[in-house]
């Protein structure tokens, strides 16, 4: 008894396209962790370095983006904004925004604040906050944004005191009039003894591990296709 391989068109196609296919992705899902492993690093590097003074300068974004940063000056209290759908230990709640004036110019920061609750029976209502006067240093994290959240229709008018489910620096500089940095400052300190202010922000989500589980499945199928088609190529004959 012996056994020989009959060649099939049509499968050993489908077998290269599919197998060219397992490949290509699983290529492409191991470039993607390992963008997300370099970017690791450079949040830890960024992290414990010093951070950086914010002036009146427009900073490219990229070069500050995940640094401690620090900044002297005073808030616009007139210019509240609240980020919706943001919500902390199962509560429901906002991130509030706030325009910070550089001191000595005309150049301002977008700061989140911090995490408020929201009156859950009273979807307008805003929420209590206190914002100190005067010149102060503000320290925190440099980000590009704020992240994104499904936008349900319309988005409301930007203006003072509007509630919103995303938004960028260019927009708020857009609606605002003001010189912007191209980047918000997630505030850590300092905290008045009246802040009713939550600043436990979320760490960004890097799924290293999900792109390397979906690189082993990819390369799974495209092994599980070349073999399936060279066993049952293979038939059984006598001699």
């Amino acid at each position: 008894m012996r056994y020989s391989f009959h060649f099939r068109a049509i499968p050993f196609l489908a077998t290269v396209l599919v197998v060219a296919l397992g490949i290509a992705l699983g290529q492409w899902q191991e470039r993607r962790a390992d963008f997300k492993i370099a970017l690791q690093a450079k949040l830890v590097e960024r992290g414990a370095a010093a951070p950086l003074i914010v002036g009146a300068k427009p900073v490219d974004a990229a070069q500050v983006e995940y640094h401690q940063v620090s900044v002297a000056g005073e808030f616009l209290p007139d210019w509240p904004l609240f980020l919706d759908n943001r919500p902390q230990d199962g509560k429901v709640g906002f991130y509030l925004l706030m325009p910070f004036k550089v001191a000595g110019s005309n150049m301002h920061v977008l700061v989140a604040r911090g995490w408020v609750p929201r009156y859950n029976a009273e979807h307008d209502r805003l929420p209590e906050f206190s914002t100190p006067s005067g010149t102060v240093i503000v320290t925190g994290i440099a980000k590009t944004g704020m992240g994104k959240v499904m936008q349900l229709g319309d988005p409301a008018a930007l203006k003072p005191k509007a509630i919103l489910q995303n938004l960028t620096t260019d927009q708020f500089a857009a609606a605002s009039k003001l010189e912007v940095q191209p980047f918000f400052i997630e505030q850590t300190a300092p905290a008045a003894p009246d802040d009713k202010l939550a600043r436990n922000w979320p760490a960004p989500a890097l799924g290293v591990e999900k792109h390397q589980g979906y690189a082993f499945q990819w390369y799974a199928l495209a092994t599980m296709a070349l073999l399936f088609f060279l066993i049952t190529g293979f038939r059984r004959g006598t001699k």
